[in-house]
C-alpha cells in the first residue's frame, strides 16, 4: 500500500512514511486515567449547573457493561450538542465501564490546552475535508481498526458525521461505518457488538448559534477564548438530559444473510480492498438502522409537541396578537394522547399536574417565548440602538432566526408523525382513497425527502403499512385491501399531520421555483443559498409564503442533494466552482406531482426525471 501511493505521489517511500506519521501524531488519542479523573471533576461541576438532572437507563448501562467484556463495542450516539460526547464518557466512567475513544473533529485539536485535555481523555482527531488523499484516508483506517481489533476500549463515532443544526436525524455517512465493520467481514474478530444511543435534551445550550448558521451566519472558529467567553450559558437553565443506551447489537447477527464474508478470505487481510456492492449495501443499510433506532429511543418532551403547535400558528400571531395560553394547552393535551398513540416515548411527568408541565417547559424556553396576560408570544433578539430603522428584509431574518429555534424543537419530535403525516399529505394533495395510488405518492414523497428525513433504504412498504396501521389506530382512517378513507372524526389529526409537514413541502416548491424561473441553465452552490434566500424573503415579505423554513441553508443543501439524486440537477465535473447544471422540465414536473397537478406516474416516462 505505501509504495502504491508513493508511486502515485511521486514520493519515495521513506518519504510517505514521515508523512504517515505525521498524520498519526496529529490523530492520535493518548488515554489517561489522570486526565479522565480530571474530566470527571470538572464535568460533575460543570453538569450540576447547566442541568437540573442527567438521567440515564440502567437497564441499557447494564447491558452495555456485560457488552464490553464480550467482543468490541462501537457506541453510536446521536449528535445534537457539544455536550454529547463529554456525558457519555462522563456516565462510563462514572459506572465503572470503560472510557471510550472519540471520534472528533480536527478542529477541537487546535484549541489550546483543552485540545491536548480532551486527546487524554480518549478522542481522536479526523479532519473535515479529506477528499481523496489516500495515505490520510490509509492511516485513519488502520488506525481505526486496529482499535477495533484489540479491543482495548469501546469505539465512539457520530454516524450522522456532524452535529445536526436542525436537531433531526441526518442521513449517516459510511465512511467510519465501513472502517468499524471491516475486522469482522475479513474475520479478524469474531463479532462486534453495536450500542446506539438517544441522548435528548429539554433545552439544547447552542439553540441560538445553529439557528444563525442555518441563516448563513458563520459558525464561530472552536478556541480556548471562545469557550471561556460562552461561559455564560453557566447562568441560563436547560433542564434535564435524558441518555438512553439502546440494546446492544450483534453485527454476526444483523448481517446473517446480507454479506458473504467468503470474499474476503481472497485477498490477505492487510491490503487494502475496495468494498463491494453487497457490502455497501449491507454498511448502509445498519448505519441507516442504527439512525432510526436513535429516533425510537429518545425522548420527546412536552416543549417539543407545544413547538409543533405554535409553528402551526401564523406568524403574524405569535409576533403581534400572541396565541392564547388555553387553547395552546388544549391542543397540547390532544396531541400528547396521538404522540402516545403513535408509540412515542415522552418525558411527561405523571406525578404533576399536566399545567404545571407545560408552564415550567414554557419557562425553560424564555428565549424563544414569553406568556403575557394569557397569551403566548413569539421572542426576537433585542438588538443595540441603531441610527437607522430595521428594513422589511432585516425584520424577515430577525424574524426567522426565532422561527428556526422553535422548528429545532419540533422536529425532535417529527419523527414520531413523519410517516402518519405522509400518508395524510398524500391523502390530501392525490384526492384518492385508492391504496395503490396513495402509495405511488407515498414512495415519491420518501424520494423527494429522503435527504431531509431518515428511511431505512428498502423499507417503503413496511413504511406505508405502518403509516395506516397508526391513522387506523387512532380512528383517524378506515383501511381495507383496496381503500384508504378518512373518518368523519379523523378530520382532526389529518389537518394535524398535514400542518405539520406543509413547511417542508412549500419550502421545496420556493426551491424548485427558482431552479425553473432563473434565466441561467448554470448555477453554484455558492450562488444559489443566497439567492434562494433573497426569493424566499421576498415571497414572505408579500404573504405569498408562510414559513421562514425556506431560509435555513441545510434545507437548502437537501434540495440540492435530492435532485441530484434524482437525477435533475448535475454536479460538472470539470468545474472548480462546485457547479450545476438544472434540466428545468424534470424540476417542473416534480414540483407539479408534489403541488398534485400530475400523478407521481408521469415521472417514470420521461428519461430526464427518472427517481
Amino acid at each position: 500500500m505505501t509504495k502504491e501511493i508513493a508511486m502515485e505521489m511521486g514520493s519515495s517511500v521513506e518519504e510517505l512514511r514521515e508523512d504517515a506519521r505525521g498524520i498519526l501524531e496529529e490523530m492520535s488519542q493518548n488515554l489517561q486515567l489522570g486526565f479522565i479523573r480530571l474530566m470527571a471533576y470538572v464535568l460533575s461541576k460543570v453538569f450540576k449547573r447547566l442541568f437540573s438532572s442527567v438521567l440515564v437507563n440502567m437497564e441499557g448501562l447494564n447491558a452495555l457493561q456485560q457488552a464490553v467484556q464480550e467482543s468490541p463495542v462501537i457506541l453510536m450516539p446521536n449528535h445534537r450538542s457539544y455536550v454529547d460526547f463529554l456525558a457519555i464518557s462522563y456516565i462510563l466512567f462514572s459506572y465503572d465501564i470503560p472510557v471510550p475513544v472519540i471520534a472528533a473533529g480536527i478542529p477541537l485539536a487546535g484549541m489550546k490546552l483543552v485540545g491536548e485535555i480532551l486527546r487524554r481523555s480518549g478522542a481522536f482527531f479526523i479532519r473535515r475535508a479529506i477528499g481523496s488523499d489516500k495515505l490520510y484516508w490509509a492511516v485513519l483506517s488502520e488506525y481505526v481498526k486496529t482499535i477495533v481489533r484489540r479491543g482495548f476500549a469501546p469505539v465512539e463515532f457520530y454516524v450522522e458525521g456532524l452535529r445536526s443544526r436542525t436537531l433531526k436525524s441526518l442521513t449517516p455517512k459510511l465512511g467510519m461505518m465501513h472502517m468499524v465493520l471491516e475486522p469482522y467481514f475479513k474475520g479478524e474478530v469474531y463479532d462486534i457488538t453495536l450500542v446506539p444511543i438517544s441522548i435528548s435534551y429539554d433545552r439544547v445550550l447552542e439553540e441560538s448559534l445553529l439557528a444563525h448558521e442555518l441563516l448563513g451566519i458563520p459558525k464561530p472558529k472552536e478556541s480556548t477564548t471562545g469557550l471561556l467567553k460562552a461561559s455564560k450559558v453557566l447562568q441560563e437553565d436547560y433542564g434535564s438530559m435524558h441518555v438512553n443506551f439502546g440494546r446492544p447489537l450483534s453485527v454476526r447477527q444483523l448481517c446473517e444473510g446480507r454479506i458473504n464474508r467468503s470474499q474476503y478470505n481472497l485477498v490477505p487481510r492487510d491490503l487494502p480492498q475496495k468494498p463491494s456492492e453487497e457490502a455497501q449495501a449491507c454498511v448502509s443499510w445498519l448505519a441507516h438502522l442504527m439512525v432510526r433506532i436513535q429516533e425510537e429511543g429518545s425522548l420527546i418532551s412536552p416543549w417539543s409537541l407545544m413547538a409543533c403547535l405554535l409553528l402551526q400558528a401564523p406568524a403574524t400571531v405569535l409576533s403581534e396578537e400572541g396565541l392564547l395560553w388555553h387553547q395552546l394547552t388544549e391542543k397540547t393535551l390532544w396531541l400528547r394522547k396521538l404522540a402516545l398513540d403513535f408509540g412515542a416515548r415522552l418525558n411527561w411527568p405523571g406525578h404533576v399536574p399536566d399545567l404545571d408541565v407545560m408552564s415550567s417547559n414554557m419557562a425553560i424556553h424564555r428565549s424563544v417565548v414569553h406568556r403575557k396576560a394569557g397569551r403566548v408570544f413569539l421572542v426576537q433578539e433585542d438588538e443595540p440602538a441603531r441610527k437607522r430603522p430595521v428594513s422589511p428584509e432585516e425584520g424577515v431574518a430577525k424574524m426567522a432566526a426565532a422561527m428556526l429555534m422553535l422548528a429545532s424543537y419540533r422536529n425532535q419530535s417529527v419523527h414520531v408523525f413523519l410517516r402518519p403525516a405522509m400518508l395524510a399529505a398524500a391523502v390530501r394533495i392525490t384526492k384518492s382513497t385508492q391504496r395503490d395510488e396513495l402509495f405511488a405518492f407515498f414512495c415519491f414523497l420518501q424520494d423527494v425527502f429522503s435527504n431531509e428525513f431518515l428511511f431505512i433504504p428498502g423499507k417503503s412498504s413496511q413504511d406505508f403499512e405502518e403509516a395506516c396501521f397508526l391513522l387506523k389506530k387512532c380512528g383517524a382512517v378506515h383501511v381495507s385491501q383496496q381503500e384508504v378513507t378518512v373518518s368523519d372524526t379523523g378530520l382532526e389529526v389529518l389537518s394535524f399531520l398535514q400542518a405539520l409537514l406543509q413547511p417542508f413541502i412549500d419550502s421545496y416548491q420556493v426551491m424548485f421555483r427558482y431552479l425553473c424561473e432563473e434565466a441561467v441553465h448554470v448555477f453554484s452552490e455558492k450562488e444559489f443559498q443566497p439567492a434562494v434566500r433573497n426569493l424566499a424573503t421576498n415571497l414572505i415579505l408579500s404573504g405569498e409564503l408562510h414559513t421562514y423554513e425556506a431560509l435555513s441553508s441545510d434545507m437548502q443543501k437537501n434540495v440540492l442533494s435530492a435532485l441530484r439524486r434524482l437525477e435533475t440537477v448535475t454536479k460538472l465535473r470539470a468545474s472548480e466552482q462546485n457547479e450545476h447544471r438544472v434540466d428545468k422540465a424534470a424540476v417542473r414536473r416534480i414540483g407539479d406531482v408534489l403541488s398534485g397537478k400530475i400523478p407521481p406516474q408521469m415521472l417514470q416516462t420521461p428519461p430526464d426525471a427518472r427517481l
